[in-house]
């Protein structure tokens, strides 16, 4: 017979290793916080790239990852039996697919394993790890990710439970918390001001006045707010038709702005000139055309383009960058209040997962305990002819011999330690520190 033990070590380790080599977490890569943008830049993966590096991968040993390249990271989440080699095959790859030496590169590519890098794939599903907290498009960036994993064949069980109790966390932290309520850049509050005037965007139509980068970013962000209409306007009848080019949207004469502007429920300006480019008056004969329907403005002009006497006109919503920048402020401070207690979150779900994992794991040796005990049952029973008296003592005998072999042979050789934790497993696994004298 074999002689086994039971020590600390063992029963620390029964809790995190499943028969043969279990699959732990690993994610290795690149971020906003750990890397100048140039090596981001040389790691990107684009998508039709991801079938490539997922043959490498794969090739590596690692065979179930996704691949996640976005502006703000380069990351790819895995599961895998020898976390530690894993590590070092993403690193060369990702390494070799950016030609850059692993060397040059140092800390800028951080390597997690185990709990860490759960965290880190939960943390990353909820835009708790983002540059803008609570940033929506994040979580189908991951999803995006998932899907080309699946179509690449890179998915398997250990992975795809993972990935799934991320999503589920996320979901608690978008229904648990305001984090993503309030705008926290300055096109996003723009377009929470346009909302605010005209509810629905879908109706509405967005006039661009210059091609500053800003009022661009501005203006592409309210038609993915909802807005089906955009048309741009410059000085320059020629850089008007680049920047329509560009967005692929209509272009006004410069001439023909003043009947084009009540055509239209948004007005953006982002020419930055030393004279009002929309003055009071024309404000008002915009309003007139439009039958006196609300108008929203923003003035992103440096200086501004928009006279402020329009702020004195009942149908105009004038709002200046610096009306925006304080609103993108505040929202910045809510989402970071927001954030703890998504944080709490994420560390409540962790804990969750890792305790189902471990019961989890526990389940093929309690099958195995209870085969060993019936067969035990039915030679006792066999060897008793019937006597059920006889059946139980047999079975009772068969039962203990095997750990008090163990226990005696620990006690002989004098090591009191590892006595201990033997006798408080076995009182823990059968209670025998409970009172079970039915007082």
């Amino acid at each position: 017979m074999p002689r086994w033990r039971v020590s600390s070590t063992v029963i620390v380790s029964h809790m995190n290793v499943q028969l043969g080599k279990a699959l732990v977490p690993v994610v290795v890569g690149a971020n906003f916080r750990s890397s100048a943008m140039d090596v981001r830049d040389r790691m990107f993966v684009e998508d039709a790239l991801v079938p490539m590096i997922s043959e490498r991968l794969s090739a590596a040993g690692v065979e179930q990852a996704i691949i996640l390249s976005t502006c703000d990271r380069v990351e790819v989440q895995a599961v895998h039996g020898e976390p530690d080699v894993a590590a070092t095959a993403i690193r060369k790859i990702l390494t070799d697919h950016a030609e850059l030496d692993p060397a040059s590169v140092g800390d800028q590519l951080y390597a997690m394993t185990g709990t860490d890098a759960l965290r880190q794939i939960m943390l990353v599903a909820t835009s708790l790890d983002s540059q803008v907290l609570g940033e929506p498009q994040v979580l189908g960036q991951v999803k995006a990710a998932h899907r080309m994993a699946q179509t690449a064949g890179m998915m398997g069980p250990g992975l795809e439970a993972i990935l799934q109790a991320a999503y589920a966390t996320a979901k608690r932290v978008l229904t648990e918390t305001k984090i993503g309520e309030h705008p926290v850049s300055i096109a996003a509050a723009a377009a929470l001001l346009a909302r605010d005037v005209h509810g629905d965007l879908s109706n509405c139509r967005v006039m661009l006045l210059g091609d500053g980068e800003m009022g661009e970013l501005v203006g592409t962000y309210l038609m993915n707010a909802g807005a089906k209409h955009l048309s741009v306007a410059h000085p320059t009848d020629r850089r008007g038709h680049a920047l329509a080019g560009r967005l692929e949207c209509h272009a006004v004469p410069w001439v023909g702005l003043a009947q084009a502007l009540p055509e239209h429920e948004i007005i953006i300006t982002a020419i930055g000139a030393r004279t009002y480019t929309l003055n009071a008056d024309m404000l008002r004969a915009m309003v007139t055309g439009r039958r006196h329907q609300p108008s929203f403005a923003v003035d992103l002009g440096l200086p501004g383009d928009i006279d402020p006497a329009g702020n004195r006109i009942d149908e105009v919503f004038l709002y200046d960058l610096g009306d925006l920048e304080r609103l993108a402020m505040k929202g910045l401070s809510h989402r970071e209040g927001e954030a703890e207690r998504a944080r709490a979150i994420v560390e409540e779900d962790l804990a969750l997962y890792a305790r189902d994992k471990a019961e989890r794991s526990a389940v093929p040796a309690l099958s195995r305990l209870r085969a060993h005990v019936e067969a035990l049952r039915e030679q006792s029973l066999a060897e008793a002819g019937g006597d059920a008296d006889k059946a139980t003592h047999l079975l009772i005998n068969r039962l203990l011999h095997d750990p008090s072999v163990v226990l005696r042979e620990i006690a002989a050789d004098g090591n009191e330690a590892e006595l201990y934790t033997a006798e408080r497993v076995i009182e823990q696994l059968f209670q025998l520190n409970k009172d079970t004298s039915g007082d």
